[in-house]
């Protein structure tokens, strides 16, 4: 089995940074891919960013220039730096991984349990 832990969350005011981090245990060979979504009350579930396995990135127009992610192979570990934080970045983000669990193709699906991010005005 894996498990995804998000950590770094926390109250911040606006124009400030944070950086979470994604940790994934278990049955890890690697990460191929790993996505930052975010929630905020009321509202959908949104990506946020996206890594891959060879590390290429990808971002929602709302937070480029902004955010930036990044991965450490070595420790199974997918970080997401966020500057020029506003109050409109207020919410709960999560990881979602695919996570290669041996060399022979088993891959396992899941999110992390979320970390929540305040930012004040």
């Amino acid at each position: 089995q894996v498990q995804l832990v998000e950590s770094g969350g926390g109250l911040v005011q606006a124009g400030g940074s944070l950086r979470l981090s994604c940790a994934a245990s278990g049955r890890v060979v690697r990460i191929n891919t790993m996505d930052w979504y975010r929630q905020a009350p009321g509202k959908e579930r949104d990506m946020v960013a996206s890594i891959i396995r060879g590390g290429s990135t990808s971002y929602a127009d709302f937070v480029k220039g902004r955010f930036t992610i990044s991965r450490d192979n070595a420790k199974n570990t997918v970080y997401l730096q966020m500057n020029s934080l506003s109050p409109e970045d207020t919410a709960v983000y999560y990881c979602n991984g695919e996570i290669a669990t041996d060399d022979v193709g088993s891959t396992w699906f899941g999110w992390g349990q979320g970390t929540q991010v305040t930012v004040s005005s």
